[in-house]
């Protein structure tokens, strides 16, 4: 049989009327354009004239230009400040993303009061040399779990995921196959929160028994008894960073007793107690900065922030400015402490000594331009950016009080339920229960903009290992992917049947799982 071609495209007619003329090409302008290092507000190069409709991808070419000649060529994400406006409703953003081209982006937006005439100065800011794709489908719904599925969290490596229920069991899933691995059993009372050690060896588990049990993700079997100590539920996990200690971290937990406990892993045993705080520790974290041992950082119902030293726990610091409970808390380092030695390369490394050394340097790489920060969040509706070790950073000129805060971050209407730094430190994002989510620059405070589309309470967040995605997870029973040069959803993951407690993204892949009992697998 003859293939048949299509029919030829109709020709537009126009009944008599003239075929109107062909609008002719706008002229271009020429605009005086000042590329500045968002890292430290320096001038890249004098002003230049540029036509306004030059591409990103030219201004790209030309910020890579501008860079000094040994320096590899790096993408960029360029963006100019909007000058401050009293009657810029509230909640709107306070910079505009150049992602086509200065005359489109900025010259042609509504609500800018920049024209050709002024010296337009843009912020370049270096991306990941590698790039994450938005995950679009639910690839698996994993069934196993007999309550909802409380907390998640993916392997170092991203090869293995460790879930914790309401059941009283952790499950860890295979990820190449997409199928269950182990069953955890030994808890007595919902698992509240599941940490992997960042060599990917252990897998810590706390539950509401009071009790922490350590296992062995290759085998599922427990390692030893549980460590027993609180006399409360176990609010969260933190173990010692890779780089400080690769052989044997120590693990830190903080409970709803008040305490936090950190454990010799070999030994099983408690280490020391911290007991400054008056009501429930919420949260702890182990930090790179302060010494050789780090920082523990913890965060209580006691409106307070407390810093202490790894080695001994002796008190730091305190921070106190919060007006209610302080629920939340993140690390600008939070991303390298986790993954420790593994990068987007895929490398392990061959010892323990390597591993260090791999980890300490991915610690000192982000340090470089930026001190250890952190950023608390609470159910006064606020939040805090605090640079307790200035000194951390060559890059640091901080001369204030290392108890006072940098910034107060408001704008958020309810509780906030959980804050994240972006794995480059650049961005934090909160996620409150006013169905909103806000992006704040993660070096100053300073509001960016709010992501809304969220219909209940937003639950959770998780960045993208390349820190141009953010994910979503809320009561609404929805996930959402967020793209950052528009402020806009990128990808709507229904599917769940209810509330979603829990997300975590790796590479390429998004876990949730939530009140529904399923775990579900999103992929590209």
């Amino acid at each position: 049989m003859a293939t048949l071609l299509p029919p030829l495209k109709r020709q537009k007619v126009y009944h008599g009327i003239p075929e109107p003329e062909p609008e002719p090409p706008k002229p271009t302008v020429n605009v005086v354009v000042q590329f500045v290092s968002e890292e430290d507000g320096q001038p890249l190069a004098p002003p230049v004239s540029l036509p306004a409709d030059v591409s990103r991808e030219g201004l790209e070419a030309l910020a890579n230009k501008l860079k000094p000649q040994d320096e590899d060529p790096v993408p960029f994400a360029f963006h100019v400040k909007l000058p401050e406006d009293k009657n810029r409703p509230q909640g709107a953003a306070t910079r505009i993303v150049i992602s086509k081209s200065l005359q489109a982006d900025v010259l042609d937006h509504p609500t800018a009061d920049i024209t050709s005439e002024d010296i337009i100065v843009v912020h370049c800011s270096p991306q990941s040399v590698f790039r994450v794709r938005p995950a679009t489908r639910c690839s698996s719904t994993l069934s196993g779990h007999a309550s909802p599925i409380l907390c998640a969290s993916f392997s170092p490596t991203g090869n293995l995921l460790a879930t914790g229920s309401g059941d009283t069991n952790a499950r860890l899933w295979d990820l190449n196959t997409e199928t269950p691995s182990h069953v955890l059993s030994g808890h007595k009372g919902w698992v509240l929160c599941v940490e992997w050690e960042a060599m990917e060896r252990k897998l810590a588990t706390g539950g509401h028994d009071g009790h922490v049990r350590l296992w062995d993700p290759k085998t599922g079997a427990a390692i030893g008894d549980a460590l027993k100590g609180h006399s409360k539920w176990v609010t969260s996990l933190s173990w010692e960073p890779i780089h400080i200690n690769p052989t044997s971290p120590r693990l830190a937990s903080s409970s709803k007793d008040g305490t936090v406990r950190v454990w010799s892993t070999s030994t099983r045993k408690v280490l020391y107690t911290l007991g400054g705080h008056t009501a429930s520790v919420n949260i702890v974290k182990w930090g790179g900065a302060g010494g050789k041992t780090g920082v523990l950082y913890t965060a209580s119902s006691d409106r307070t922030v407390r810093i202490w030293d790894a080695e001994q726990g002796r008190p730091l610091h305190t921070l106190k400015e919060h007006a209610h409970w302080v629920t939340t808390l993140a690390l600008n380092t939070d991303f390298v402490l986790r993954t420790g030695p593994f990068d987007h390369t895929g490398k392990k490394p061959a010892s323990d000594e390597e591993a260090q050394k791999l980890a300490q340097g991915r610690y000192d790489a982000l340090l470089r331009t930026t001190p250890e920060v952190l950023i608390s969040g609470s159910d006064d509706h606020t939040l805090f950016l605090w640079s307790p070790f200035p000194a951390s950073s060559p890059a640091s000129s901080s001369t204030g009080s290392v108890t006072k805060p940098v910034a107060r971050l408001t704008g958020h209407q309810r509780q906030v339920s959980h804050v994240a730094f972006s794995p480059d430190g650049r961005w934090a994002a909160s996620a409150a229960w006013d169905n909103s989510v806000r992006v704040w620059e993660g070096r100053t405070g300073k509001f960016v903009a709010t992501l809304r589309g969220h219909v209940g309470a937003v639950y959770r967040l998780a960045w993208s290992a390349d820190s141009r995605l953010l994910i979503s997870a809320s009561k609404d029973s929805t996930l959402k992917i967020w793209d950052l040069k528009t402020y806009k959803i990128k990808v709507d993951l229904p599917g769940h049947t209810d509330e979603v407690y829990c997300v975590d993204f790796v590479a390429d892949k998004v876990v949730s799982g939530g009140r529904d009992k399923t775990v579900k697998i999103w992929k590209y």
